[in-house]
């Protein structure tokens, strides 16, 4: 955290914040030497559950990375997607967006290779990445790629929302946890992109902690109008948790706060309300996904 210069709360802060990169950096380091994905997995598997999601996402980062390679072979993700990590496929899309910040745009995953509607996780890793490395640009200086090429078509508008929900998360991690400059960083951007700030940072409280009941609960009331995008952030989080068994206390506080439900419960929300087919519109898929999360809490009298 400090070699970074993020804002330390406290020390159990630091150390959890700590905990999650180094976890992530082992599944990084366990899927750059694995001959094949499920070599990866025996590791993986080992570690504690509260981090064994940010390890998955580290592994995912790893092996896109490896795809992206001009030699050897190119289906590490989809095989590590067809085995354990299918349980976390929304972490492994966001590590594919890691991998593509490192990687020459020419090397980018092709869109039309991956989920319809999971492929914008994959923003929301490259902003996370961006967020947190380049913090003076996109946070303090809160820039934007107006014309971002990927992926291409109708809805590449989108790009940035997509982006804006990894900078969000990422805000939660650089600002150490500490809900009132979360919110007051949230808050120093353009309206319009609050929403997804919001909801980015409500997923990182729910899906990596950091937080007490009181503190959220303060978050909760300096997202004002924007509660709604954070209960659909907590719901994403709860069904990452619950899809891969990975369910831990603070995960139960933070739903309790952010939707007024236990985490299956949120989960079950998400799951209920998630696309089973082409969206026809202006939205893509994954937007008018979000936005049946947050109408239902909405109509819930949650938010």
């Amino acid at each position: 955290m400090d070699v970074r210069g993020f804002h330390e709360k406290s020390p159990e802060s630091t150390q959890l914040l700590e905990s999650v990169g180094r976890t992530f950096l082992e599944g990084f380091g366990y899927a750059a030497q694995a001959r094949r994905p499920a070599d990866a997995e025996e590791h993986l598997e080992q570690v504690p559950t509260r981090f064994r999601g940010f390890a998955y996402e580290g592994a995912a980062m790893g092996f896109a990375v490896r795809d992206g390679l001009p030699f050897g072979r190119h289906n590490h993700v989809e095989r590590f997607l067809a085995g354990r990590g299918g349980a976390h496929s929304y972490l492994v899309y966001v590590g594919i967006g890691w991998a593509m910040a490192r990687l020459p745009r020419f090397r980018w995953p092709d869109p039309d290779s991956l989920d319809h509607l999971l492929r914008w996780l994959v923003l929301d890793g490259y902003g996370f990445h961006q967020a947190y490395f380049a913090t003076r640009r996109y946070v303090q200086e809160q820039y934007q790629d107006q014309r971002f090429p990927w992926p291409p078509g109708s809805h590449n508008w989108y790009a940035n929302r997509a982006i804006d929900q990894g900078i969000g998360r990422a805000i939660w991690f650089i600002c150490g946890t500490d809900v009132n400059l979360v919110a007051s960083t949230i808050d120093r951007f353009a309206e319009e992109r609050r929403s997804d700030l919001y909801s980015g940072a409500g997923l990182a409280a729910t899906y990596a902690g950091g937080g007490d009941e009181q503190e959220l609960w303060a978050f909760w009331h300096r997202a004002g109008r924007h509660r709604p995008s954070v209960a659909q952030g907590g719901s994403f989080a709860a069904e990452a948790r619950v899809r891969a068994g990975l369910v831990v206390p603070h995960t139960r506080v933070a739903t309790g706060v952010f939707c007024g439900v236990t985490p299956e419960q949120a989960a079950q929300i998400a799951i209920d309300t998630r696309p089973d087919r082409p969206v026809e519109g202006n939205l893509p898929a994954y937007e008018v996904w979000r936005q049946r999360i947050a109408n239902q809490f909405v109509s819930l009298g949650r938010c």
